[in-house]
C-alpha cells in the first residue's frame, strides 16, 4: 500500500529535525556546522525533486560522525611525573632504562604545557623490541597514568594509506579513516593513540602511509590533518602518539627523523622468574577461578618453566604456558576432586606445552 504524501512529508520533517537537532547539540567550527547544515537544507529540496531516500543515508552517517569528534574536549589533568612511575612500576618489572626515557619525555611536555607553550616538539615515543617484551603495555599504562583514553591502531599487514585517511564520500559506502575513527572512539582532543607495529605494513602501500605518517608526526603539520571522509582539517597536535616497532629496518627516513626509539630490552631469566611469582600466575589463577595456594611449584622448577621451549626475549609465552598450567589444574580439579596441586620433577611434564 502506497504511503500517502503527507505522510511521507511529516516522516521527512522528522528526518530532517532529528539532524538539525543534532548539529546544534554539538560546538564544531563555523565553516565546518554551516557546511553539515547546507547539506540538509540540500535534503529537503531534494525531497521534491525525487532524490531524497538515496541521499539522507550519506548525509545522516556524515553528520553522526563529525558531531561525535572530540572539537573542544579534553581531558584537563596534570601531569604528575610520580604518578607515572609508579604506575609503569605497577605494569613493568626492571626496564628502568625504558622509565627513565619516558619520564624525561613526559618532563618536557609538562615543562612546556606549564610555560604555556603546547605540546611539545620533541619527536615522538617510538617502542622498539621484540614480540613480548611489553610495548604495547607501556602505552596502555601511561594512559593509566596521565588519565587520558587510548586508542590503538594496528599497521600490521595494513595495505592502503586510505585505511589512514578515509576515503572521499563520492564513494559508495565510504567511511572515515583510523585516526577519525580512533579520535571519535576516545572522545577527547589529546588522547594517547597507539600506532602498532608501523614497520609491518604492506610493501606495496609502504611509501603513501609513510607519507601519511610523517604528516600526523609533525607538529607543523598534524594541526591540520585532512581526512578524506570528513574533507575539514582536523586539529591532531595535542595527541599524544606512542609507536612501536620490532625494528627500523623498513621505516622511511623521514618519519625515523620524528621518531624517539627507546630501545626495549629483553627480559632475564631471573627477571622472567619474578614477574612469573609475582603478576603472571597470581593473575592466572585468578582468571581461572582458582585461589592463592591452589598450586605450589618447586623453587627449582621456575627455569624449565620459564623456558619450555629455549630462549624467548619476551613474557608472551610464558604467560601462556602458566595459563596451560592453571587451566589443567582447573580441569583436575572439576573432574577429579583434586583440591590442590604440587608441581615437582616429576610431574612437571604433564603441565608444560608440548612441542
Amino acid at each position: 500500500m502506497d504511503v500517502p504524501a503527507s505522510d511521507n512529508a511529516d516522516l521527512v520533517k522528522k528526518d530532517l529535525e532529528g539532524l538539525y537537532t543534532k548539529l546544534s547539540a554539538v560546538t564544531l567550527p563555523p565553516e565546518l556546522a554551516e557546511k553539515a547544515k547546507g547539506m540538509v537544507d540540500r535534503l529537503q529540496r531534494m525531497f521534491h525533486q525525487g532524490f531524497y531516500s538515496e541521499e539522507f543515508e550519506k548525509v545522516s552517517h556524515y553528520i553522526n560522525v563529525i558531531t561525535t569528534l572530540p572539537w573542544d574536549k579534553r581531558v584537563e589533568r596534570p601531569i604528575d611525573l610520580a604518578l607515572i612511575k609508579s604506575t609503569l612500576d605497577k605494569h613493568h618489572y626492571g626496564m628502568e632504562s625504558v622509565k627513565e626515557r619516558i619520564l624525561e619525555y613526559m618532563s618536557v611536555l609538562k615543562l612546556r604545557t606549564n610555560k604555556g607553550l603546547g605540546v611539545a616538539k620533541a619527536p615522538i615515543i617510538f617502542l622498539i623490541g621484540l614480540v613480548g617484551t611489553g610495548k604495547t603495555t607501556f602505552a596502555y599504562a601511561l594512559s593509566e597514568a596521565l588519565g587520558r583514553p587510548i586508542a590503538r591502531i594496528p599497521f600490521g599487514g595494513m595495505g592502503s594509506a586510505r585505511d589512514l585517511r578515509g576515503q572521499s564520500r563520492l564513494h559508495l559506502e565510504s567511511e572515515p579513516g583510523l585516526i577519525i575513527r580512533a579520535l571519535a572512539q576516545t572522545g577527547v582532543k589529546n588522547p594517547i593513540i597507539l600506532l602498532d607495529e608501523i614497520d609491518r605494513v604492506t610493501e606495496e602501500a609502504r611509501a603513501d602511509i609513510m607519507g601519511v605518517l610523517v604528516e600526523l608526526l609533525d607538529p607543523s603539520q598534524n594541526n591540520r590533518f585532512l581526512d578524506h571522509y570528513v574533507d575539514f582539517p582536523i586539529d591532531l597536535s595535542e595527541v599524544l602518539f606512542v609507536a612501536t616497532g620490532n625494528n627500523t629496518g623498513n621505516l622511511a627516513t623521514a618519519v625515523l627523523d620524528r621518531l624517539e626509539p627507546i630501545q626495549m630490552p629483553s627480559y632475564t631469566d631471573a627477571e622472567k622468574t619474578h614477574i612469573a611469582q609475582e603478576y603472571l600466575l597470581p593473575k592466572a589463577l585468578e582468571e581461572a577461578g582458582l585461589d592463592i595456594g591452589t598450586i605450589t611449584i618447586d623453587p627449582a622448577l621456575w627455569s624449565t618453566i620459564v623456558r619450555p621451549f629455549g630462549y624467548d626475549a619476551g613474557i608472551r609465552t610464558l604467560s601462556r604456558t602458566i595459563q596451560g598450567i592453571t587451566s589443567k589444574v582447573a580441569k583436575m580439579i572439576v573432574t577429579g576432586g583434586t583440591t590442590s596441586v604440587h608441581l615437582t620433577p616429576d610431574n612437571i611434564k604433564e603441565f608444560l606445552p608440548k612441542w
